[in-house]
């Protein structure tokens, strides 16, 4: 667990912490379970402190695209922005691993930016770090092939989690890159034969 006092802009405010925990409400989650759905109204701002969330957009087709992680001592930049403005989710939020998680009421989130700078310092920080993701995210679908994506993915999941073995299935990656599963099960047979990686029972192993 990340303590909140860990947190680079939060270090100089101990009353600020002190407050975060006070009028948070601390809830654990298993890997797979949904805590926000898209549509749904936005009471609550997360702020994870063990394991890894990631927050993904679903097209009216079913199809889905993985937007960015969410790590511990971080937050998600569309639940301020929603919960701010009274609206409802764009996005669905979904444990990768399992998590603890603080919520913090909107109306507190609004206080805490009148009253703490280094409470405002931390949303200005997730919002740069964000938009910098969902730019990456745009590039890739516009400029590189689904191998390169696919890869980019795998590696991406193995330096967040610190292991290369990842455990995940052709289906879950489809859902991430917003392909077909049969395309990912295509791609991963070529990776295997490439030697760039081992293929395992719901796991893959970069080489």
């Amino acid at each position: 667990m990340e303590n909140l006092d860990q947190i680079a802009e939060f270090k100089t405010s101990p009353e600020l912490v002190e407050k975060l925990y006070q009028h948070s409400m601390s809830k654990t989650y298993e890997a797979g379970d949904v805590i926000l759905n898209e549509k749904a109204y936005i009471r609550a701002i997360p702020i994870v402190t063990r394991g890894m969330i990631k927050v993904m957009r679903t097209e009216d087709d079913g199809r889905e695209i993985l937007l960015y992680y969410i790590k511990a001592g971080e937050s998600c930049i569309m639940s301020f922005l929603g919960g701010l403005h009274n609206e409802t989710s764009k996005v669905k939020a979904e444990v990768e691993e399992d998590a603890e998680v603080l919520f913090l009421p909107v109306d507190k989130v609004s206080l805490f930016i009148k009253e703490y700078p280094q409470w405002l310092d931390y949303i200005f920080r997730l919002y740069h770090k964000r938009f910098e993701e969902l730019l990456n995210i745009i590039n890739a679908i516009a400029f590189k092939k689904v191998d390169e994506r696919l890869l980019a993915l795998l590696q991406k999941k193995a330096e967040i989690t610190g292991n290369k073995t990842i455990n995940v299935t052709h289906e879950q990656l489809a859902n991430e890159l917003g392909t077909a599963r049969v395309v990912v099960s295509r791609l991963l047979k070529q990776l295997e034969e490439n030697g760039t990686v081992k293929l395992g029972r719901n796991k893959i192993t970069l080489m």
